[in-house]
């Protein structure tokens, strides 16, 4: 077998180990579309290429996903370098995204941290804060959660230890959840 087959393998293993997450990721989903209808935003957070996997979700709902619509609120808390390296250097790396939440949260907001380990301190540390603001938490974990998944209202957990395998299902739950929030928004 050849590296790109057994890589099709793993990624076809990994998928199967998640159609358990149906239920959760429509209730997610409407969480997430009452939040746009109430007016609230959207908060998403993580490192390295959890980061850009926010980054990337925010850009789908500001923009668009598949359908010419209004954009959605939603914001990246990864991508202001002034404030996380000053947050870095005047408090810590752990509160980069904790009080990004804490200044810009409201009640009712949704805040989405994502974490292949499950156990990023600072993306625990946002989930945390999230909660004590009354946000609906959703995280996107893999291996069995971490200590991320006890912070979340929804917690969208790959049960694999792959962090590539987590990262694709990761990408594939996002561009999910943008499909179904579309629809749902733009047939109200």
């Amino acid at each position: 077998m050849n590296i790109f087959t057994e890589e099709l393998e793993e990624h076809k293993k990994t998928i199967e180990k998640i159609y358990h997450l149906n239920e959760i990721i429509i209730k997610t989903c409407e969480e997430i579309t009452k939040a746009i209808k109430r007016g609230n935003k959207i908060l998403i957070f993580g490192n390295g290429g959890s980061a850009a996997d926010a980054q990337h979700m925010a850009g789908e709902l500001i923009n668009r996903f598949l359908k010419e619509r209004e954009p959605y609120p939603a914001v990246a808390l990864t991508t202001d370098t002034s404030t996380l390296t000053s947050i870095s250097n005047d408090y810590s790396f752990e509160y980069v995204f904790s009080r990004q939440i804490k200044a810009l949260a409201r009640e009712g907001d949704i805040a989405i941290g994502i974490t292949t380990s499950g156990n990023s301190e600072n993306v625990i540390e946002g989930l945390k804060e999230a909660r004590r603001k009354n946000c609906i938490t959703v995280g996107l974990l893999g291996k069995d959660g971490g200590k991320a998944k006890r912070f979340c209202h929804y917690p969208l957990i790959v049960p694999v230890s792959s962090t590539p395998r987590i990262q694709e299902m990761h990408i594939l739950i996002i561009h999910t959840i943008c499909k179904i929030v579309e629809e749902i928004v733009d047939s109200a």
